[in-house]
């Protein structure tokens, strides 16, 4: 039996080396104080068991991932059966040798990985090289099935596309869940920092409002340096939020400092949205062909 009332919690952390023992026991006590406060889906942010090593194209970051399961997805899964939650990682994969995924991995109040998502949409832009790293998922846009709903799990950049988001809605996913690792470039005006974090913020609340469903979004804190001289590394904007179906703020933790947000979510809500807002009724799917295409030429 599904939840009608559904607390879930998220974690925004900073992370200071690539000490993964040291990162996965920092997220373990956050994890534990909100399973204390009643949360039963905890969401961790975007790649949280190093620093974000995607600032600079290096072979040597390759030996900080590991294969599904592995160490991670041990420690993670012994988590949340202890806990008797669900939890959503986010795992720098080794699928094979030179093949690699940024790859969200989620457990349902057990050892056992009730089901994974591989990062669809990969970015290259200066300080934020994964296309160097990370393959594209090949496991296309499919909610995870849990004991409190279907969880539509998504990555960092694929936050910026509503298609994703459409398609894990139209596939039923309960919740939208996005683990993030997005910054600042210090170099950036201040004026330019707050429309990146205002359009950041926009878009993802606009998933909740077009699909009627809750988004839940943990982004890292704190300066990172860039290990690449003369770079002016990434100081990550928190913000972390969780947004209800009409895309509505519930909860959103400050730009700077570690910490955690827990919410109450009223899943009958999505139902009620749905039948005054009936977005899904009214799509115009006869006329849609051309979203495949790249461009409109």
């Amino acid at each position: 039996m599904r939840p009608v009332k559904l607390k879930v919690g998220l974690v925004q952390q900073a992370v200071a080396d690539n000490d993964k023992a040291t990162n996965w026991n920092k997220s373990a006590e956050q994890v534990a104080k909100l399973a204390a406060e009643g949360c039963e889906c905890i969401l961790l942010q975007e790649l949280h068991s190093t620093l974000y090593f995607c600032q600079q194209e290096d072979t040597d970051a390759f030996d900080l991932a590991e294969p599904i399961p592995g160490p991670a997805t041990d420690f993670f899964g012994e988590l949340a059966e202890k806990h008797n939650i669900v939890l959503v990682t986010s795992l720098f994969e080794k699928r094979g040798s030179g093949l690699y995924h940024n790859t969200a991995v989620v457990f349902d109040r057990s050892k056992e990985i009730a089901g994974k998502y591989r990062k669809m949409h990969i970015p290259d832009d200066p300080g934020f090289y994964e296309k160097f790293y990370f393959t594209p998922g090949d496991m296309g846009f499919t909610p995870i099935e849990t004991s409190v709903g279907k969880l539509g799990v998504l990555v960092c950049w694929d936050q910026w596309y509503p298609e994703a988001a459409r398609l894990m809605a139209m596939a039923g996913a309960d919740l939208l869940f996005y683990p993030t690792a997005i910054g600042w470039d210090l170099t950036d005006t201040e004026e330019e920092r707050t429309r990146q974090h205002g359009a950041w913020e926009t878009i993802q609340r606009s998933h909740a409002v077009a699909n009627s469903v809750p988004v839940i979004v943990a982004n890292r804190t704190g300066f990172e340096a860039s290990p690449v001289e003369g770079d002016p590394g990434i100081q990550f904007w928190g913000q972390s939020f969780v947004a209800g179906p009409q895309g509505e703020i519930l909860a959103k933790a400050e730009a700077d400092g570690e910490t955690t947000l827990s919410v109450k979510l009223d899943m009958e809500r999505t139902e009620q949205v749905k039948r005054i807002w009936p977005y899904f009724r009214d799509r115009r799917i006869d006329a849609y062909d051309e979203l495949t295409k790249r461009w409109r030429d």
